[in-house]
């Protein structure tokens, strides 16, 4: 699949993502416009379903939205509020470790540069780049495993991981679609391009994918 054909297939995507449920951080990102609470909504729902990620991050927010606000709770408050999100413990200790750097050398202000997002505690590509592309409008691509599985089974890209696919991504896609990308392929990995037996018969856009690997489809 060729740049130009990809640009379509998004635009057709595009289209029908108004269906199709946001991913959690986008939503997060669309009420409080805030990059602290982008950054820890996205580190809350590593590993997790969305629906888990919706409730315990409501729950949380209630209780502290900046990082004055959240270093007044215990580790122990924290992972009762954000149970049963993936690795709950661990996640209550880095929200707190990354709130702290933020109150020490930031001034409670999360930086909007790629690079010193990525020396925080539990923050990679990533969780960096939702933090710069829906936190700050900056220009950035982010790669989770259903970017990464669509890209390559497109045949956009042949890479082995997700930093791979960014890098390539970067190199080869419009600029215009390096933030929309995700949201949309996300929703789109979700609800029909699924990792297992993908919804080939309901798919939009199924006479351009290449269907690299796919074995098997419904």
């Amino acid at each position: 699949m060729d740049t130009e054909t990809v640009v379509r297939v998004l635009k057709l995507l595009k289209k029908e993502y108004v269906h199709w449920h946001a991913p959690i951080v986008t939503l997060v990102a669309e009420r409080s416009k805030d990059p602290y609470q982008i950054l820890i909504s996205t580190l809350l729902s590593l590993r997790t379903k969305d629906e888990v990620t919706t409730g315990a991050s409501a729950r949380l927010f209630q209780k502290a939205k900046t990082p004055d606000a959240m270093l007044k709770l215990s580790s122990e408050e924290i992972r009762k509020l954000i149970f049963p999100v993936g690795f709950y413990k661990r996640k209550a200790d880095t929200i707190l470790a990354v709130s702290g750097i933020l109150i020490k050398k930031y001034k409670g202000k999360v930086p909007d540069d790629l690079d010193e997002l990525l020396t925080f505690p539990g923050v990679g590509r990533k969780t960096a780049n939702l933090v710069i592309t829906l936190g700050f409008g900056k220009a950035g691509i982010c790669v989770d495993t259903h970017v990464h599985r669509i890209s390559n089974r497109f045949g956009y890209v042949r890479t082995r991981t997700p930093e791979e696919t960014e890098m390539a991504l970067r190199e080869k896609l419009p600029k215009a679609w390096w933030i929309p990308y995700n949201d949309i392929l996300v929703a789109f990995g979700q609800i029909l391009c699924k990792p297992i037996s993908p919804w080939c018969s309901r798919c939009p856009v199924k006479k351009f994918c290449e269907r690299i690997d796919v074995e098997k489809s419904r």
